[in-house]
């Protein structure tokens, strides 16, 4: 029996319902941030916005609240960006990407670093975490110091297991500079890389699915050869998009009505739903992917959706949300979009 194709339209209703924007959910905030595999954080108020658009009565001190009580994390991780995931991704998440984080960085410093003990820097920096949080220049410091090059920093970064250690990374304190060990701040953890793989694939599908392998290796910044045995396991439910490529999804995942309403809303920058992995569900249209993410504007820009698809982008400033639509709009969309926008005021406000 061949598999079910879904049309663009499916796969947009079916993202947008488990980013949790089709509705704004009531789960707690760190079910919330397990859901959608987690929200990018390169511009520290980018998750805040993104919870505040996909929960019910979000505030901002929520989140900085989370990250203070140790349930959501902040580190660098998938992509070798920064994330804010729940306490018990963190680890599964981090086993799950630290070898091919690493082969990554190896292959792209090969020549510039040859000859560089990486590990003796891992151990000067973990040595110095162990006795409590740090700033970012007082490691880069110590490491020059002993005769590391500044390049060292990243690779050290990925060889030892790092959180930003609020208020660092905060709405309030927005440079993300103040690091600690996973271990003191989360404690100690082991969880074997098979079971951490899979974990992480089950994640991907449940926020971002139905997907085929490459959207995932590019979700994960992975190579496909680990990843396909472990999707073909866990992705058990099989569809084809409208050109024929194979998805992979969870049993009994949501897959609404193509013609469910979609509400406006409101991404910050950076939001993954934007990102090259789920481009066949075309929330971020390819005649307005030019405008999003380009070379003179490389954080990209915070995005409003109108109908399950960015139709603008938007600015806080001077007290209220500027709109910037790409192409006119119907009255009764714009007046929507104005409401939403003076609450999203408020919030910057609170």
């Amino acid at each position: 029996m061949s598999e079910r194709a879904l049309s663009t339209r499916e796969l947009n209703r079916a993202l947008l319902a488990r980013q949790l924007l089709l509705e704004r959910s009531t789960l707690p905030l760190v079910d919330a941030l397990e859901q959608v595999a987690g929200l990018q954080a390169q511009y520290a108020p980018s998750p805040y916005v993104g919870l505040w658009s996909r929960l019910a009565d979000f505030r901002r001190d929520d989140l900085t609240r989370a990250l203070e009580e140790r349930r959501a994390v902040q580190a660098t991780l998938l992509r070798v960006t920064i994330h804010v995931v729940s306490a018990a991704d963190y680890s599964p998440f981090t086993e799950a990407v630290r070898a091919s984080r690493q082969e990554w960085w190896d292959r792209a410093v090969r020549g510039q670093l040859k000859g560089v003990d990486m590990e003796a820097a891992a151990d000067l920096v973990r040595e110095r975490l162990a006795a409590g949080p740090a700033r970012q220049t007082e490691l880069r410091e110590l490491l020059t110091d002993k005769g590391f090059p500044r390049e060292a920093w990243i690779g050290v970064g990925l060889r030892v297991d790092m959180v930003r250690v609020p208020p660092s990374g905060t709405w309030e304190r927005r440079r993300a500079d103040l690091y600690g060990l996973a271990d003191d701040w989360l404690g100690p953890w082991r969880v074997d890389p098979a079971e951490a793989l899979e974990h992480l694939v089950r994640r991907y599908l449940a926020g971002f699915g139905p997907a085929t392998l490459a959207d995932l290796g590019s979700w994960a910044g992975m190579a496909l050869t680990p990843l396909r045995p472990v999707l073909e396991r866990v992705g058990t439910r099989r569809f084809r998009d409208a050109e024929g490529g194979e998805l992979f999804d969870l049993p009994g995942a949501p897959l609404p009505d193509p013609e469910t309403p979609a509400p406006p809303r409101f991404l910050s920058t950076w939001d993954a739903n934007l990102l090259v992995h789920a481009r066949r569900t075309q929330l971020l249209p390819e005649r307005h992917r030019g405008r999003i993410f380009h070379t003179r504007a490389p954080q990209s820009f915070p995005t409003f959706l109108v109908d399950g698809s960015v139709a603008g982008t938007w600015r806080y400033q001077d007290g209220r949300i500027e709109l910037e639509p790409f192409d006119p709009l119907p009255r009764p969309t714009r007046r929507a979009l104005e409401d939403e926008a003076d609450r999203l005021a408020l919030f910057h406000q609170e």
